[in-house]
């Protein structure tokens, strides 16, 4: 089991910046990748950003690439998304994944995914 401890959502306006901090805990040896996923009111849940725990190769949704930067402390077994250029439509609740799935797309059924309790950002305009 895998338990996931999300931190630094809140509220901020349009062109600022928020940093996210997810922690794993308990059997994180197994962990193929990190990631964040996002869901807005009404919307599907979205990948955003992801990164391989042994090498550090990260991905980026379209939406987000040139503007977040996920990076990992391997000793803190901690991710954090860094967002700057925050818009409107980053606006949603935002979820922090764990497991061997490393796509930006939701995992099948049945894949081994752990998820935080999520945690809300806001981008006023």
């Amino acid at each position: 089991q895998v338990q996931l401890v999300e931190s630094g959502g809140g509220s901020v306006q349009a062109g600022g910046s928020l940093r996210l901090s997810c922690t794993a805990s308990g059997s994180t040896f197994y962990l193929t990748c990190m990631a964040w996923f996002r869901q807005a009111p009404g919307k599907e849940r979205e990948g955003v950003a992801r990164i391989y725990t042994g090498g550090g190769n990260t991905r980026y949704s379209d939406s987000v690439a040139g503007r977040f930067t996920l990076v990992q402390d391997s000793a803190k077994n901690t991710v954090y998304l860094e967002m700057n250029s925050l818009k409107p439509e980053d606006t949603a609740q935002y979820y922090c994944a764990a497991g061997k799935w490393c796509g930006l797309d939701l995992p099948p059924p049945g894949r081994e995914v752990y998820w935080g309790r999520g945690i809300q950002v806001t981008v006023s305009s």
